[in-house]
């Protein structure tokens, strides 16, 4: 780099507020499909706390290491629709309350995936899902919900 280059960083640090927005990590649940929605829910919550627990310490020793700040850590699963389909739960608003307790855990700004797809059709996860949104982002601080109905997604947040 020549002084120019540093300078115009420099500038952009102080001046014009450069700052990484979100570092997001993206976590598959698939392996956490289970008959039984409490087993299910114990077996997420281990994922994401073995998978993301040192989120929080990378992003704020990657801010310190390159002197941008990193204003939002964030986690986004797999649909929560398709994971807690594969159980007996009718209602799905302990998933929500599940994510947020993780996300509270390690630190984290958010956590996505308090999801359903139904572009292209309708399954009684994603129905059930879209019935728990209200409560679930009533009850919640850091979950974000989205329900996917052609290219475009909806994104709620509680």
């Amino acid at each position: 780099m020549n002084i120019n280059q540093i300078m115009e960083t420099v500038k952009m640090l102080d001046d014009e507020k450069l700052d990484i927005r979100t570092l997001t990590m993206g976590i598959s649940l698939v392996d956490c499909c289970d008959s039984d929605g409490k087993r299910a829910r114990t077996r997420i919550y281990d994922k994401i706390m073995r998978n993301a627990g040192n989120l929080v310490k990378v992003g704020e020793d990657l801010a310190l290491e390159y002197g941008v700040p990193i204003i939002n850590k964030r986690i986004s699963v797999t649909p929560i629709s398709l994971i807690a389909g594969a159980s007996r739960d009718e209602n799905y608003v302990e998933y929500a309350i599940m994510l947020d307790k993780v996300a509270k855990e390690l630190g984290i700004n958010f956590i996505g995936g308090f999801s359903a797809l139904i572009q292209k059709g309708y399954t009684i996860g994603d129905h059930r899902l879209i019935s728990s949104i209200p409560e679930a982002m009533r009850v919640t601080e850091r979950v974000c919900s989205s329900v996917c109905v052609d290219r475009k997604s909806t994104r709620l947040n509680s």
